[in-house]
């Protein structure tokens, strides 16, 4: 740890991790040296070691004005750092752009809002998650931070995952489905000139212009996914550079023969007269929620937030695919209506349908001449499930939304405690 001193005493340090931390005086340092208005007994002038807490904004503040956990504590005499275990559980989000609209989204959808007092502060809460903090981060750094184990847990793009994770052990991927962001890692060539007939990754591979003083050039970002896709596919005489936005582009300039980049419709491909490849996808990729397994199996409480997170996700998602249809059909029994429903392709429902008396006053008695069904119908089916209703004497149909769809275990978490060895 370096340190900055003034009069004799440190005031700001650089932890191992290169981030900025602001440091108490020690006794004879005054109060107002890093806030006036603070009262903060950790700077007063009995204080006996420094304490050390991470700032994230260009202002020290005191360790009373944020809930971040305490991290490291210096020894007054020696001034030694002594690291302590933080408690709070993290999870990373992105910063920016259109992924971190739609995972706040999801979270909301889910009744996990994150409530960020400030929007330049980059952490925030989910007060419905005791002890979590959010920490808004740039989706590479959230891969890296959980390897490294300042994060516990993050939702980024699968592609994000592959580039930054590079295989590593200690990564799970506790959801790998969250529904948006989807997109594709696919090499892409020229329309024209040489690469007019080629339309394959073994067409582009076996062409004559490649040798080895001469390779196959392909620009991209991803620098780890790229070599390694080349080598399993057996390809020869490929070098990569490496390129950071507008990669469309590079062909045109002769920066590259080819790029390797993310689609998502293959617009932007098609305007600068590109093309994808049979057989040069590398990767389909959307939002997943990934975790580390260290802290999964070591920290205490993660494993239980990342079960609550994992509940919330599977049982939304699964209820965005279905719509709840409830109708009136008249019958003899509800062992009737029963069968009627089940007769039609459509109407199984999740385990069958809901079939229950409705009673009708009718001269003064109470009678049962109607039976209310419910049941659940895939969102593409509804039309057809209606359809089946009514040929099978159903009326009066009302349609409405789900929020959750809670199975009996998640098939995910179930999947989890298997790769956890719990």
């Amino acid at each position: 740890m370096s340190s900055i001193a003034v009069g004799g005493q440190a005031l700001f340090a650089t932890l191992p991790s290169g981030e900025m931390a602001a440091v108490t005086a020690a006794p004879s340092a005054p109060t107002k040296l890093f806030n006036p208005s603070c009262s903060c007994p950790c700077l007063s002038s009995g204080s006996s070691s420094f304490l050390v807490v991470y700032s994230r904004c260009r202002r020290f503040r005191c360790r009373s004005s944020i809930d971040a956990s305490p991290l490291v504590h210096a020894d007054a005499k020696n001034g030694s750092p002594i690291f302590q275990e933080r408690t709070a559980i993290r999870l990373g989000l992105p910063s920016k752009g259109r992924m971190a609209e739609e995972t706040l989204g999801l979270l909301k959808n889910c009744q996990l809002s994150v409530r960020q007092l400030n929007p330049r502060q980059y952490v925030a809460d989910i007060p419905q998650l005791s002890n979590l903090e959010v920490w808004f981060q740039r989706p590479k750094d959230i891969v890296r931070k959980i390897v490294s184990g300042d994060l516990d847990l993050g939702i980024v793009g699968l592609d994000t995952v592959s580039e930054y994770g590079q295989g590593n052990e200690d990564l799970v991927l506790v959801h790998d489905e969250l529904q948006y962001g989807d997109c594709r890692l696919s090499i892409a060539i020229p329309k024209y000139g040489i690469f007019e007939n080629i339309n394959s990754l073994e067409e582009l591979g076996k062409m004559p212009q490649w040798t080895k003083d001469r390779p196959l050039r392909i620009a991209t970002g991803f620098t780890y996914l790229g070599p390694k896709f080349v080598k399993e596919n057996g390809l020869e005489h490929v070098s990569f550079s490496t390129a950071d936005g507008a990669l469309e582009a590079a062909p045109a300039m002769g920066i590259s023969d080819a790029i390797l980049d993310l689609v998502s419709s293959g617009v932007t491909l098609r305007e600068n007269n590109l093309k994808e490849i049979e057989g040069g996808t590398v990767l389909q990729s959307q939002a997943v929620l990934v975790a580390s397994k260290k802290a999964l199996i070591q920290r205490s409480g993660v494993l239980e937030a990342t079960h609550e997170i994992l509940e919330r996700f599977e049982a939304h998602l699964r209820a965005t695919s279905q719509f709840t249809v409830t109708a009136n059909m008249r019958g003899n029994s509800a062992q009737e209506v029963a069968e009627r429903i089940h007769s039609q392709s459509s109407l199984s429902g999740l385990q069958g349908p809901t079939v229950s008396p409705v009673y009708c006053k009718r001269d003064g008695k109470v009678t049962v001449d109607y039976y209310a069904i419910v049941i659940c119908v895939k969102r593409k089916d509804l039309y057809k499930s209606v359809q089946q209703i009514r040929a099978v004497g159903g009326s009066g149909v009302l349609v409405s939304n789900l929020t959750y769809i809670f199975e009996e275990e998640t098939p995910r978490w179930c999947a989890l405690l298997s790769k956890l060895g719990l």
